[in-house]
């Protein structure tokens, strides 16, 4: 199941403009713009060759609370497409009524991120589904007991015999189909790519200057990077935590304490509160933080400096992330077997 292939991806219920002709603009260059340019296949390459069959089983498996331990919570408890695949509470709640110490991250996009989790301790998909699934505060699951569960429902036998000829359901198996099915959420078209593709109309002449200002004075792209707008690095922001991060990890790096990853930035408008720990609950609060370059200590990243901000820039930095979110984003449940 494992080879070299890139899928393109299609949202049938969003339309977008293309092929349209870039404009002269004060507020960016086509190649400035280009650099946040959206790609239009999702990366298989070295995973588990993609097949619909495949993603199809492994989003019924996302969506079933039968890989729970008590049988009542599945991945989308903490990962609600509705609320771009993360959880509207400040910390997320785990098996019996569990709140946990930090916020779900999202599942967006995730083909184009590595490592996984907020302090990095997964390398694989598949790795990180497992890590909730089995985890007792969280999905408190056991796949000896998940394996003995699904091999009494027929068509789930019969799906995994036929995705998985020769292997059927396993442990593995099942982590294959539900890492497949991560790897094709990807965030819907947005105000932002249809500017991006030349559309000048496609957001507003304030959301154009907080573009000029992200990519510029206030300093947000040296972490938000490219399309998904993350670095894919461990950085110490500042913020007030006793979550040691990274260190736990990289205990012999003094800048790994406190440090998490950058997450992406699409959709941002369906995924408050913010940071690890869900300790800021609007965008104009996030800018504030940055403004002032979070708590003064050794591990804080270099790249946090303060900045000082109009109301009128504050205003349009939002106005800005606003134009990340999807026109639609449309996430259908699936049938489950009995």
């Amino acid at each position: 199941m494992r080879g070299k292939k890139s899928v393109s991806y299609c949202l049938s219920t969003i339309s977008f403009s293309i092929g349209v002709l870039l404009t002269s603009s004060p507020f960016a260059t086509a190649g400035e713009r280009d650099d946040y340019r959206r790609p239009l296949t999702i990366p298989f390459e070295g995973v588990a060759e993609y097949s619909p069959q495949l993603a199809t089983l492994g989003k019924m498996l996302f969506f079933d609370p039968r890989l729970s331990g008590a049988k009542n919570m599945n991945c989308a408890s903490c990962h609600n497409p509705s609320f771009g695949y993360e959880s509207p509470v400040a910390g997320s709640v785990g098996a019996a009524n569990t709140a946990l110490a930090r916020n779900s991250p999202t599942v967006l996009n995730m083909a184009w991120v590595k490592p996984y989790f907020w302090d990095g301790r997964a390398d694989t998909l598949e790795d990180q589904a497992a890590g909730p699934i089995t985890a007792a505060g969280e999905m408190n699951g056991s796949f000896h007991v998940i394996v003995a569960d699904l091999k009494t429902v027929p068509d789930y036998v019969s799906w995994f015999d036929q995705v998985f000829p020769g292997e059927g359901m396993t442990k593995d198996t099942i982590l294959r189909a539900i890492a497949t099915y991560e790897r094709t959420v990807v965030s819907g078209w947005s105000p932002f790519d249809r500017w991006v593709d030349g559309d000048e109309a496609a957001i507003s002449e304030s959301a154009k200057r907080g573009f000029e200002l992200f990519t510029g004075s206030a300093r947000c792209a040296q972490c938000h990077t490219g399309w998904n707008f993350t670095d894919n690095k461990f950085h110490d922001i500042g913020l007030a935590t006793e979550d040691v991060g990274r260190a736990k990890l990289d205990l012999k790096d003094p800048a790994a304490l406190h440090a998490f990853k950058t997450p992406g930035l699409r959709n941002t408008a369906y995924r408050a509160p913010f940071m690890h720990n869900g300790s800021v609950t609007t965008l104009e609060a996030v800018i504030t933080h940055y403004e002032t370059g979070g708590i003064d200590r050794p591990s804080r990243s270099a790249l946090m400096q303060s900045i000082v901000l109009t109301e009128k820039e504050r205003t349009d930095l939002v106005d800005f992330m606003h134009t990340l979110t999807a026109d639609q984003q449309e996430a259908s449940l699936p049938t489950l077997p009995n």
